[in-house]
């Protein structure tokens, strides 16, 4: 019976990931073929939201569910299917939410699961301020449009190393609510100390100009004058992700997270966005049934 890493890292929001074949860290730290895992975080967090006028989203309890089987698997939410599995490579097929539609919405699954792949807001303003965001022209709107949920599906390969390992995915909208792509490129580096364990995750986001239109674009009847001055490109977000856990048993982690996402320079020339970043946090326990 084989068995699939668990790790505790920050995704939209923090996450509990589950791949295939790297050794796991610290004993019953992995996920068993064929039984169901479940989680839950209590504490306090925060994750700030770059939107015009909106709130920042509080995080206070992060439950985690997921399954593996021999092939098909399911982690919070998200369905996948292993292509093939070996000792230095996977290849799945998966689904996936989007992690954009969770600033609109604090409900959204984004903000609620520890799933795959705050501070105040640092405030730090673009280097290079484009011609839309030096106009006088006020950014006032009427009620926003409903930014509808959608599933993504697409591949996510894995390459395992010594020190770490390598994933990079594509998707595509799966409902053709926006027919946008994403891709994703990330490296994860975790370290036991004794009862630590530390999780590192640098990453970087594509999203095709159909996706930063669809969540960061102007609708007609939101501001007529922005929905014609603003029309999105392509963009890369990038960030890093850092996750300490301090092992108490094989039930109880003290769990402390951290990510920053710089939002692309296509994202942040939206009107409707204010900051060019966003940042969460997340302290508490974690329990594992």
């Amino acid at each position: 019976m084989h068995t699939v890493i668990f790790m505790l890292i920050l995704g939209a929001h923090f996450t509990a990931a589950a791949e295939t074949n790297p050794p796991c860290l610290v004993s019953g730290d992995c996920i068993t073929e064929g039984e169901w895992d479940i989680s839950i975080a209590i504490g306090f967090g925060q994750k700030t939201n770059p939107l015009q006028d909106y709130d920042d989203i509080p995080l206070y309890l992060l439950p985690s569910i997921a399954y593996y089987g021999e092939q098909w698997f399911f982690d919070n939410g998200n369905f996948g299917y292993s292509l093939q599995e070996a000792e230095k490579y996977s290849l799945n097929l998966v689904t996936s939410y989007s992690d954009d539609r969770a600033f609109f919405y604090d409900w959204d699954p984004s903000n609620l699961f520890f799933s795959r792949s705050s501070a105040d807001n640092l405030n730090i303003m673009p280097m290079g301020l484009s011609s839309l965001s030096r106009t006088s022209e006020p950014k006032v709107f009427n009620s926003l449009e409903r930014r509808k949920f959608t599933f993504y599906g697409g591949l996510e390969a894995f390459y395992y190393a010594r020190f770490g390992f390598f994933k990079v995915a594509y998707a595509h909208d799966m409902f053709n609510v926006h027919s946008g792509d994403t891709a994703h490129i990330s490296w994860n580096y975790s370290l036991a100390v004794k009862q630590w364990v530390f999780d590192l995750a640098l990453r970087t986001d594509w999203k095709s100009a159909k996706v930063i239109q669809y969540y960061y674009g102007v609708r007609q009847n939101e501001n007529n004058y922005w929905s014609q001055q603003y029309q999105a490109h392509s963009g890369w977000n990038k960030g890093m992700e850092l996750t300490t856990r301090y092992i108490l048993n094989g039930q109880w982690n003290i769990l402390m997270a951290y990510r920053y996402t710089a939002l692309s320079d296509e994202i942040t020339d939206s009107p409707l966005v204010n900051q060019d970043n966003s940042q969460s946090y997340f302290v508490g326990v974690a329990y594992r049934f």
